[in-house]
């Protein structure tokens, strides 16, 4: 039943292996509960016959063990999505989900780097590739590098989506990327100038030297970023590259500075929103209080009132 769940997942959903596997998982802890009796203890059950009174007791056990109430929430998310599979397949007369509320958990701010860290990561970035005397594969590297720094912020894509572009996904003429995010949804993300001259430079003098390096040199691969052996990139190459380029960043963390510096700059949260790719404002409310913190210096230097005390201050 699981298998069929996963296929669901992938084939009908859009989702990636990797969310997929994160869903097998918190399936797999919920029937290990089940066997051994769910809410009280008194028999072995399944996934068919479990109640609600299973599924509170399952995220009061895992609340009991330490688990915080962000990953409880998603584990009942998760049996949240199964259960509406079963019923639509009439495996199940009742969804035990129904009338269980998620656990409160506080909406943290992601961390994120200050403007001027990010500048420094991309002029260090930015100068190896000038670095004289470097090798036609250590150059190309080093375009490559510069130029998925560039698009991590510009557009604040997710690991998995850089990794995903292919050539025929860029818009360098209007400035701007079509991204693949989660379930498959697509979006078109702007990137900037800075960010374009970097993708130039690597297809121009970067890409073809890696993609030379495949073996035999057999085929076109579509992927954009390629390896040194002119493979697509894993996203654990990309965590690497992004902490070596600076040991404080990551690829998440690009993408929540670049939200955070956009709503400090004066955007609205609906067009982050649009840009990072969330299905709901809800998620990109975490930038909320940055956004009133604009609003209240906007509110101070255009408002006569909070100009005239200011100026008696």
């Amino acid at each position: 039943m699981l298998r069929e769940y996963m296929t669901h997942l992938r084939v009908e959903k859009g989702l990636r292996p990797l969310s997929c596997e994160a869903y097998l998982h918190d399936l797999e802890i919920f029937a290990e509960y089940l066997e051994g009796g769910g809410d009280n203890g008194d028999g072995e059950k399944t996934f068919l016959v479990a109640q609600q009174a299973d599924v509170s007791g399952f995220l009061q056990h895992l609340r009991e063990h330490g688990v915080q109430s962000r990953s409880i929430a998603r584990k009942l998310s998760c049996l949240r999505g199964f259960y509406r599979w079963l019923l639509t397949d009439k495996r199940v007369s009742r969804d035990p989900t129904v009338n269980i509320q998620s656990p409160a958990s506080w909406k943290v701010l992601p961390k994120s780097l200050a403007e001027g860290e990010v500048t420094e990561m991309l002029e260090r970035s930015a100068a190896a590739t000038r670095v004289e005397g470097d090798s036609k594969n250590g150059l190309a590297v080093a375009l490559r590098d510069h130029a998925m720094l560039e698009v991590l912020y510009a557009g604040g894509l997710r690991v998995g989506e850089i990794v995903a572009l292919r050539q025929e996904d860029l818009r360098l003429e209007t400035g701007s990327l079509l991204v693949r995010g989660k379930g498959d949804k697509e979006r078109i993300v702007p990137i900037g100038r800075n960010a374009v001259e970097a993708l130039e430079a690597y297809l121009h003098r970067g890409r073809l030297d890696l993609l030379h390096a495949r073996r035999g040199g057999e085929g076109l691969e579509r992927t954009l970023f390629l390896s040194v052996r002119g493979r697509p990139l894993t996203t654990q190459a990309v965590w690497q590259m992004v902490r070596n380029a600076d040991r404080h960043a990551s690829p998440h963390k690009l993408r929540h500075s670049m939200a955070t510096h956009m709503v400090e700059h004066g955007a609205d949260l609906r067009t982050v929103q649009t840009v990072l790719g969330h299905a709901d404002i809800a998620t990109t409310q975490v930038y909320t209080h940055l956004a009133i913190d604009r609003l209240k210096t906007v509110h101070r230097m255009c408002h006569p009132r909070a100009r005239r005390r200011m100026a008696d201050a």
